[in-house]
């Protein structure tokens, strides 16, 4: 890794990536957490003000180590212990089973095999944790995922790997693991008399699916109030917590 990427990435990245935008989002992907927490893409620490009272320790694992330094004063502030435990999200130090939830934000887009990835996730992941993770992605609208995949190249050399016109990761996450469920932003309010009746927003996210997962009921949505099937017994589940789009769509 260059000095570029090594030194002067995570302090561009930990300042564009404070803003009070961010604050809101990563609120939401943490609220759940519990426990024993691997954070995968640790960089400086600013999840660390968000993780719950009911986190018991977290390991970090962060490719640039300068992110760790910008982190100190984060860490020293929080009631949560971290340990900075390795640079790879490919190749996880830790034993099978031996985590209650992964959380990642704004991660997957920069790792190189994400498919690998997440099965390192499922692998650390104990019976009943979940993964927890936002990111961006391709953009459904044609004319805009071709200027992803033009822009793409120098996104990657210029923002650690990212990748802007990289497919959301569900399906991987459906195939490495349990249960999947995925949330979008509401869309743009239809003029009153082109609302369709009987609909109502109850929060600024809506449930898109829950995947099939040892029994469980594959589409809760269009079961219209009908009580979802449960598993047998408890298994790994990978939650998508949020996709959150750019202004352009994706």
């Amino acid at each position: 890794m260059g000095i570029y990427q090594d030194q002067v990435l995570p302090r561009v990245t930990d300042a564009v990536m404070s803003r009070r935008e961010f604050t809101s989002i990563r609120d939401r992907v943490s609220a759940a957490l519990d426990g024993e927490v691997l954070e995968i893409g640790f960089g400086s620490g600013l999840n660390v003000p968000h993780y719950p009272a009911a986190v018991t320790r977290v390991r970090a694992v962060d490719p640039a180590t300068a992110g760790w330094r910008l982190a100190a004063k984060r860490v020293a502030a929080s009631p949560v212990p971290v340990e900075f435990i390795g640079l790879n999200g490919q190749e996880l130090p830790l034993e099978a089973a031996s985590v209650d939830h992964v959380l990642m934000t704004w991660t997957l887009c920069t790792i190189p095999d994400a498919e690998r990835a997440l099965s390192e996730v499922y692998r650390v992941l104990r019976s009943g944790g979940s993964f927890h993770f936002v990111e961006h992605g391709r953009s459904p609208d044609a004319r805009v995922a071709r200027w992803q995949d033009r822009l793409t190249p120098w996104q990657r050399r210029l923002a650690g790997g990212c990748h802007l016109n990289r497919r959301t990761t569900t399906r991987r996450a459906r195939r490495r693991s349990g249960t999947c469920s995925r949330e979008e932003p509401p869309r743009r309010e239809q003029p009153a008399a082109a609302r369709p009746a009987k609909r109502s927003r109850q929060s600024s996210l809506r449930p898109l699916c829950l995947i099939r997962c040892a029994g469980a009921c594959p589409q809760p949505g269009k079961h219209r109030g009908k009580p979802a099937h449960l598993p047998a017994r408890r298994s790994r589940r990978v939650r998508v917590d949020l996709h959150v789009p750019c202004r352009s769509g994706h």
